[in-house]
């Protein structure tokens, strides 16, 4: 069972700049995918980062060279720079956890675990 624990969210005007960070009790294998995810009212939560256990990230057209995901192994932490942050940017942000393990008895199980959310708020 794996826990997230997210923070760091709060009111920042347009063009600044906010860590996200989100703590995780529980065991981290290397093959979790770690991810942000955001969702405004009235939209579908959509993802804004991911990254890999061998450090491979991933970010959506809308965010690419404006936020920066990281993870700290040693603190079982993974971050979320946001940086020239638009009034579009303002939504609940998620941690998410996805783990896929695959044995021969079971076939592949698909674990997925959210954080409670942050809300970040980015004023015009």
């Amino acid at each position: 069972q794996v826990q997230l624990v997210e923070s760091g969210g709060g009111l920042v005007q347009a063009g600044g700049s906010l860590r996200l960070s989100c703590a995780a009790s529980g065991s981290i294998f290397s093959p979790d995918v770690l991810g942000w995810y955001r969702q405004a009212p009235g939209n579908e939560r959509e993802l804004v980062a991911t990254i890999t256990g061998g450090g491979n990230t991933d970010y959506p057209d809308s965010v690419k060279g404006r936020f920066t995901i990281s993870g700290d192994n040693a603190k079982n932490t993974v971050y979320l720079q946001m940086s020239s942050l638009k009034p579009e940017d303002t939504a609940v942000y998620y941690c998410n956890l996805r783990r896929v393990i695959v044995t021969i008895e079971r076939g592949i199980d698909e674990y997925v675990y959210w954080g409670q959310g942050t809300q970040v708020t980015v004023s015009s």
